[in-house]
């Protein structure tokens, strides 16, 4: 006998809407405390954003922030960062710092000698150090990818917009852009938080949740559409509730399954994509929040115009039930 794995019965009876109110509270809450965060405490821009060098360094011995610090005293450098980074697959004799150097005034980039006076000062305080990479970017670029950024997330969920608009209803669209916009700045929100180092890495992964996000969302929307057509007596929201019930199944087989790849990559990836990675997970586990307790609520409290006629050829159990 055939075994299969289900991560949801067969057939659900969930009341998606028993909380709606608690939900969308909640949701308003994290939305504020989340621009109310990024306000205040800002993002920790990366040399993506922010301009200047980031010198990544390794050796044998453990890192002394303050030795580092001090070493570099006396080359005037302004705004310096020194963090250790922390990785479970470096090895045991792996220590590993980061060194970013803001955009100097009146420079576009930290110049190749002050690099090189920088790895010097280094080396007198670990002469087993070793300098793997050197990123620079000047601040006028920074300013640029700013808002190419913004516009690549605008544009994006303007497209995602016309598309379901054009797909089901504008009530519809209204929905699915809202709960992208309730997960993207929450995102955003969890960053300015944990202070985690925000890139242009960071954009993509949040033009990837908008993608994920739409993709949940859609699902449920179309059996939606399918369900209006067979259930046409039955009262929108017992509707909404037999489309999420009959699709959470595949939803949570497909967040689940994408789950298991993050956080092994999440574990096992290393510092360099950590940030990417995590933008992904928390972006997929809000994103489908989003699609079964954000959109179809939203499309409810707008409402949506049942007086069209069933498409030719619908078969007899597709005939009116009573709710």
């Amino acid at each position: 006998m055939a075994f299969r794995l289900r991560l949801a019965p067969e057939h659900t009876n969930i009341n998606f809407f028993a909380y709606q109110w608690a939900m969308l509270v909640a949701s308003c809450v994290m939305i504020l405390a989340s621009i109310a965060l990024w306000a205040v405490m800002g993002l920790n821009f990366g040399i993506d954003f922010q301009g200047g060098t980031t010198i990544r360094t390794e050796s044998n011995q453990p890192v002394d922030v303050a030795a580092y610090r001090a070493a570099m005293t006396g080359l005037e450098l302004g705004d310096v960062a020194i963090t250790e980074v922390f990785d479970p697959s470096f090895d045991a004799d792996q220590f590993v710092a980061q060194v970013r150097i803001a955009a100097q005034d009146g420079s576009e980039a930290v110049t190749p000698e002050t690099i090189q006076l920088v790895e010097e000062a280094l080396k007198t305080v670990d002469p087993s150090i070793t300098f793997p990479s050197v990123e620079s970017v000047g601040p006028k670029v920074s300013g640029e990818l700013i808002w190419s950024a913004i516009l690549a997330v605008l544009g994006a969920s303007g497209a995602i917009l016309i598309y379901i608009w054009l797909r089901f209803e504008w009530q519809y669209a209204v929905g699915a852009v809202a709960a992208l916009v309730h997960d993207i700045i929450i995102t955003i929100g969890v960053f300015a938080l944990f202070q985690i180092k925000f890139d242009l890495a960071i954009v993509a992964a949040l033009l990837t949740i908008l993608g994920y996000s739409i993709n949940d969302t859609v699902v449920i929307f179309d059996r939606l559409r399918e369900n209006l057509v067979k259930y046409k007596t039955m009262p929108l929201r017992d509707v909404m509730n037999l489309s999420a019930n009959e699709t959470l199944s595949r939803t949570l087989m497909t967040t689940g399954t994408t789950l298991i790849a993050l956080i092994a990559m999440l574990i096992f990836g290393g510092d360099v994509i950590r940030g990417f990675v995590f933008a992904i997970t928390f972006g997929i586990v809000i994103g489908t929040y989003s699609s079964v307790y954000i959109a179809k609520n939203l499309v409810l409290m707008i409402g949506l115009d049942r007086t069209d006629k069933p498409k030719k050829g619908t078969p007899d159990e597709y005939a009116d039930i009573d709710a």
